[in-house]
């Protein structure tokens, strides 16, 4: 099977993204319901009672995986929501091998959309074998659209269509860099060695989204972004994105990121002394 997606296909799936969560997100978004009350349609716990799943997610998701066999029959679909109904753990072998796979976070940021905050996205990377050839992540609240190709840059486009390079942040000193420092899944000691260190670095947040943080680095909001739990789904599309746009990541150790990999950390950063700058700033013993 040919897994070329190309310029054209890219901008065909970004038109049916949009779409789909046109149809199947908005509606359901503060559909009668107050911001985290009981009762959303479909809402349940997974994981945890911040770890939720709602029919919006799963609508998304089938919805989603129709339309991208119809445009590439015979891919390999890899969704969140059904691997989670399987045990949760992303196929990494599929990946690897896969001729043509579609990574799909059909609703990143469920708590935020559960509780009525506009601060969620979906995701969508494609794999050749175990290469990330495309990635995109929409917002369904502002209709904009970011799509990255590899070895052909990275873009956004509004909801009227209107398009527009994208840029990671300038390099600047590392005093002054602000971003993402996630620290719900760093173990010990390293979780309390990143909030030692944080004042060594600019102002952090968390926006309980991965797709609304990485929409930031690659149109250069915010000039870092700190992950330690890895899940395809939640990383492809945006690091493909990241680093068309510029930007340089690799794993804590400095190895590269796959979308096989699931620990070993990850840092964006502008460029490759700034990733190095801040790596040693956040996780250096100095200071400790």
């Amino acid at each position: 099977m040919n897994g070329r997606i190309g310029r054209a296909g890219a901008d065909e799936i970004g038109r049916i993204v949009a779409r789909i969560a046109a149809d199947e997100i908005m509606p359901r978004f503060r559909a009668g319901m107050t911001a985290g009350a009981d009762g959303i349609d479909g809402l349940r716990q997974k994981t945890s009672a911040f770890d939720v799943v709602t029919a919006a997610d799963e609508a998304t998701e089938r919805a989603l995986g129709t339309a991208l066999l119809r445009m590439f029959p015979g891919a390999v679909l890899i969704g969140e929501e059904a691997a989670d109904a399987t045990g949760g753990a992303p196929p990494a072998d599929l990946i690897a091998a896969a001729d043509l796979a579609f990574i799909i976070d059909p609703l990143d940021g469920t708590k935020n959309f559960s509780s009525g905050l506009p601060l969620f996205g979906t995701m969508i990377a494609a794999t050749i074998r175990g290469e990330i050839v495309f990635g995109l992540i929409h917002d369904p609240v502002t209709g904009e659209t970011l799509t990255a190709l590899r070895g052909e840059g990275a873009w956004a486009a509004t909801a009227e269509g209107h398009p527009r390079d994208l840029r990671v942040a300038a390099a600047g000193p590392v005093a002054r860099m602000h971003g993402v420092a996630g620290t719900n899944f760093l173990p010990q000691p390293l979780r309390g060695r990143l909030a030692r260190n944080l004042d060594r670095v600019g102002p952090n947040f968390w926006l309980r989204c991965a797709a609304q943080e990485y929409r930031l680095a690659a149109s250069g909001g915010c000039d870092f972004l700190v992950y330690n739990r890895l899940m395809p789904w939640d990383h492809a599309a945006g690091w493909l994105l990241h680093r068309e746009a510029g930007g340089h990541s690799a794993h804590f150790d400095g190895t590269p990121y796959l979308p096989t990999h699931t620990t070993g950390g990850l840092i964006c950063a502008p460029d490759e002394a700034s990733w190095l700058a801040l790596r040693e700033a956040l996780f250096g013993e100095a200071g400790n």
